[in-house]
């Protein structure tokens, strides 16, 4: 079990899917889970201050992830999810304990099934807190911005960097702040601090932090 925890945009998702193709891994986004709820309480027009309702959604929820995709109660909403809309309405949702509860249970249930790269806000500190490695997973708040913002434009999804460095700073607040399972890096997890380094480096220097931990020094693929 690889754990991958930090803010947003500092490039959990792309290392996480890459670590688990190189280690034969099941890659988990959690955040995905989230927005999965987040979509479905959109559509049911639950607002995310109601708490009852939106544990009710977490917990009926039928959320499946396979590698690149997502689906939620037999839909694909792979692409329905990654709207800055759905990412705002997740951070909501996810500091609603209920909630948090019914997606840790089925994010336990995937990681005690087979080995996995998960990545999140909590999961070396509430998910698996005996997680084989944890990475904290960083990078400064312009660097954060810019990524998210390129990753938006790729996908045609246009917002200005202002808007997107508020509504950053809206969800680090809340994700860092919330009472239930607040975003903060586990005491035995290795900080990287990824500004400035290209996504071929973040690979290795965590395998070298999994080598070291787990293969004893073993070659990895």
């Amino acid at each position: 079990m690889v754990a991958i925890d930090g803010p947003s945009g500092a490039g959990k998702s792309t290392i996480a899917r890459r670590l688990a193709a190189r280690l034969g891994f099941t890659y988990i986004d959690t955040g995905a889970m989230y927005r999965a709820v987040a979509l479905w309480a959109s559509r049911q027009g639950v607002d995310t201050s109601d708490m009852h309702r939106a544990e009710q959604l977490a917990l009926a929820a039928g959320i499946d992830l396979a590698p690149g995709r997502i689906t939620l109660n037999g839909e694909d909403i792979t692409e329905a999810i990654r709207t800055p809309e759905i990412s705002n309405g997740a951070s909501k949702i996810s500091a609603i304990p209920g909630v948090r509860r019914a997606m840790v249970a089925k994010q336990r249930e995937i990681g005690e099934r087979t080995s996995v790269v998960m990545e999140g806000r909590d999961i070396g500190t509430v998910v698996f807190p005996r997680a084989d490695v944890k990475i904290f997973l960083d990078a400064n708040a312009s660097e954060r911005v810019r990524r998210r913002h390129a990753e938006l434009a790729a996908k045609g999804l246009h917002i200005s960097e202002e808007q997107l460095a508020r509504e950053m700073r809206e969800r680090d607040e809340r994700d860092s702040t919330r009472a239930d399972a607040p975003l903060t890096q586990a005491p035995d997890a290795v900080y990287l601090d990824s500004s400035g380094m290209g996504i071929d480096d973040v690979e290795e220097a965590i395998l070298k932090i999994v080598r070291a931990r787990v293969t004893n020094g073993k070659e990895i693929v």
